[in-house]
This record gives C-alpha cells, sequence and structure tokens, in this order.
C-alpha cells in the first residue's frame, strides 16, 4: 500500500522549506528510505517525467507530458505543457505556475529567490521564443528577463548548478550568438557564456557528437561528463571525462578509463552512457549504463563506483553490479545507498543473458545497492517497468521517483512518486 504519512513524516514535509540547497550530489541521507511511497503526490497522466527539483517548499517536475491531477478521488485533470509545481507538504499544485514550454524539460535546477531553471528540447515559451535554457520565477510562472543565455541550435540534455556557474550539455551549437557546441558554463544571474570554460569535447564514437548527462561534486571543483565523445581537449576520453573546474580555466584531470570503450550495442546506442552521481562528500561517483546483454567482461548495462581522488590512465571501478542484460537511466547517491533505476528486472546478475543467473536477484524497475559492496540492499519497493526510470532526486526528507510508468509497490502512482526517511 502507498504510505499515509504519520505525524513524524508529514513534520519532515513541512519543514522543506528549510531545505532550499540543490537536490544533487551532497544531499546525505541517514537511512535508507521507506518501501512504500507516500500517498499525497501528484499524479503525470502521459508521457515521461525526466526531472525534478526542490526549490524552497515547491517542488518543479519537467518532461514531456500535457496532463496532470492531485491525488486522491475526484480531483480534476490540469493542463500543463512539460513542467509544473506542487506544495511537497501537500501535494496541491500549484494554479498560477503554469509556463508554456513547447517542447521536452529534460533538467531542473534550483535557482535563488524563490526560481528555478529550466532546460531541455524546448525552444518557445508561451509562442516567444526562449531557446534552451530559461530561468522561471515561483509560484508565477514568469520568465525572468535579466537571464539571458540564448542557447540555439539543439538540444541540451543536462544542466547542473554551482554558485554563480551553470554548466549545460547535449547537442546545441550556440550561446548568446557564439558558437559553443555540446557543452558550456554560462552565469547563473546573467547567461553570459563562461570564455574561460574551454573544454571541448570531440570525434563521437557514433552519431552525433553529444554530451548526455553529468554530474557536479558538491565542491564544485570536478565536473563529469559523458555522451558520443572520444576525445576531451585531444586528449582521449571514451565516453566519460573528469573536468577540473576548481580554478580559474577548466582543464580534463588525467583520470581516464577504458572500461567505457567497449562497443555494446552501436547500432541502438551512441552511447549507452546514462545516469551519474557524486557521493554527498565527493570522494566517489557511480555511472549507470545501457547497453545490451554483452556479458560481465563489459559494462554495458551495469551500475559502476569509482573513485574521485584517483589519477591516471587504466582506471578500474570498484565495483560493478550487473543487471544481466537490462538498462539502467537514472542514479542517486545518499551516504546510505547507491539508489538505481530504469527498467531493470534483476541486480547482483553477472551471469544472467536477459535472464536471471546464479544469484540474481529481483528487483523490478528500481533498487538501492550497497556503497561498499556494490550488491542489492533488501529494499524493494517494485515498479513497473516500461521504458523505465528516467528521474531519481534525493531530499533531506526522502527520494523521489520520475518515470513513463503508472505503478509503483503494486499500486496506480502515475509517473511520479516520493518514497520519504524512516
Amino acid at each position: 500500500m502507498r504510505r499515509r504519512l504519520g505525524a513524524a513524516s508529514a513534520a519532515l514535509l513541512l519543514t522543506g522549506a528549510a531545505f532550499a540547497a540543490p537536490a544533487e550530489a551532497d544531499i546525505q541521507q541517514p537511512a535508507v528510505v521507506t518501501a512504500n511511497p507516500a500517498n499525497h503526490t501528484p499524479h503525470v497522466l502521459d508521457g515521461t517525467v525526466r526531472a525534478i527539483t526542490v526549490v524552497g517548499n515547491k517542488v518543479v517536475v519537467g518532461g514531456n507530458f500535457t496532463k496532470v491531477r492531485e491525488a486522491g478521488s475526484g480531483k480534476p485533470t490540469v493542463a500543463r505543457s512539460n513542467i509544473f509545481a506542487f506544495d511537497k507538504a501537500t501535494g496541491k499544485i500549484d494554479t498560477a505556475f503554469a509556463p508554456k514550454l513547447n517542447s521536452t524539460v529534460y533538467a531542473l535546477q534550483p535557482g535563488d529567490a524563490g526560481t528555478v531553471y529550466a532546460a531541455g528540447g524546448f525552444w518557445q515559451i508561451g509562442g516567444t521564443h526562449i531557446g534552451g535554457l530559461v530561468r522561471l520565477a515561483l509560484p508565477t510562472g514568469q520568465v525572468v528577463k535579466t537571464f539571458k543565455p540564448n542557447v540555439g541550435g539543439g538540444v541540451v540534455y543536462d544542466m547542473k548548478r554551482h554558485q554563480n556557474k551553470i554548466y549545460i550539455g547535449g547537442m546545441f551549437t550556440k550561446v548568446r550568438g557564439t558558437a559553443k557546441p555540446v557543452l558550456a558554463r554560462v552565469d547563473a544571474t546573467s547567461g553570459a557564456l563562461d570564455a574561460n570554460f574551454k573544454i571541448t569535447p570531440s570525434a563521437p564514437r557514433a552519431g552525433s557528437l553529444k554530451v548526455y548527462k553529468m554530474a557536479l561534486n558538491p565542491q564544485g571543483t570536478r565536473l563529469l561528463i559523458n555522451g558520443t565523445f572520444t576525445k576531451v581537449n585531444g586528449l582521449r576520453r571514451v565516453q566519460i571525462a573528469m573536468i577540473d573546474t576548481g580554478a580559474a580555466t577548466a582543464e580534463p584531470t588525467t583520470w581516464a578509463t577504458e572500461r567505457y570503450a567497449s562497443e555494446c550495442n552501436l547500432k541502438a546506442f551512441h552511447t549507452y552512457m546514462r545516469g551519474m552521481d557524486f557521493s554527498p562528500d565527493g570522494s566517489y561517483f557511480v555511472v549507470v549504463t545501457t547497453g545490451g546483454p554483452y556479458g560481465n567482461r563489459t559494462l554495458c548495462d551495469t551500475a559502476a563506483r569509482w573513485e574521485t581522488n584517483r589519477t591516471g590512465g587504466g582506471q578500474q571501478p570498484t565495483w560493478v553490479n550487473w543487471t544481466g542484460g537490462d538498462t539502467l537511466l537514472a542514479t542517486s547517491v545518499t551516504g546510505a545507498a547507491v539508489y538505481v533505476g530504469g527498467h531493470q528486472r534483476w541486480h547482483d546478475n553477472p551471469l544472467g543473458n536477459d535472464s536471471a543467473g546464479p544469484g540474481a536477484v529481483s528487483r523490478p524497475g528500481i533498487a538501492a545497492l550497497h556503497p561498499t559492496t556494490g550488491k542489492a540492499l533488501a529494499w524493494n519497493p517494485t515498479r513497473t517497468r516500461g521504458h523505465g526510470v528516467e528521474a531519481l532526486v534525493a531530499t533531506k526528507d526522502g527520494l523521489f521517483v520520475g518515470s513513463d510508468t503508472d505503478e509503483l509497490g503494486k499500486e496506480y502512482h502515475a509517473k511520479l512518486g516520493f518514497f520519504p526517511l524512516p
């Protein structure tokens, strides 16, 4: 059954306004979240939830969808264009926050002064050209007009913010009219392009050049990028690279691995890299992938832990958890657990081949892994698999889950769920 919040859990949610910090790698949790989702979370009735963030006591949700509804019987359907906001404590949908973005929202980040940054495949808001990155005010949904990055020429797939810097990655070509393909850093207040950020991915392994996912450590000194590239600033970096962002001018670190150089299913996936997240202290990070059942000699369809401070080429993962041939799309590292989501059927399954091999455990759609060993923990709420879980976002009081499926814990809980801490 979906969880009805007791007094303690309700109190945690009501204090959400105290936690305006980004729901990113610096969220440390003391325990594994409960396996029963809260019953007040709104439903997204079509499409897919791809991004979630928390701004004060508001939760902002992005993706590709047109209809949402509050939990409970008899609630009306509300039209929303790929983004909406709701009260974290009550689940009540904001009536005023209704920006009309004309395509998918892939990434969200909280802004200062009650604002939120949205990035994606959209280029218009309410019919007005805006580009693929915008700053919106809460609760009105109005565009913050002083922020003018004017990202053009394609999609922004991911975005990370640290203080007054915003990193964007995707398939775009320009920022403020200046050629700056696939990766850029802009000022969080004005949107101006940062000319000191001269990181240049190149040489795609297949298809078009693309930065797909990113992760930023809590200190803001290490940026991970993944995508189709095989070089960064002329250095061999196959599908993944670590950037030193701590100095005035950024540069690639010496950290490099060949473990993601395997082909996997090149015809289906120009890059099989998917979600990444740093630990709360920034000492390690986890990468999840798609790619197909190519056995335990590759990192296709896996979650893998890597240590941040290691240097040089030939890096190897600390541990790997194989699904046995099913895609992982998203991860969130909280210290107590490594949460992973996708459309997986199993974990602890290195010998599986679209099947449950020796020692495999059933974890449909979502799982929690032990941070030290990488083994699946007992937590097993289950998720209707569909395409899979696209977003996992830890907060001070629980874990938000976004997907394209309508069932969580064997109950209707369309596209969006929240697991409170015990």
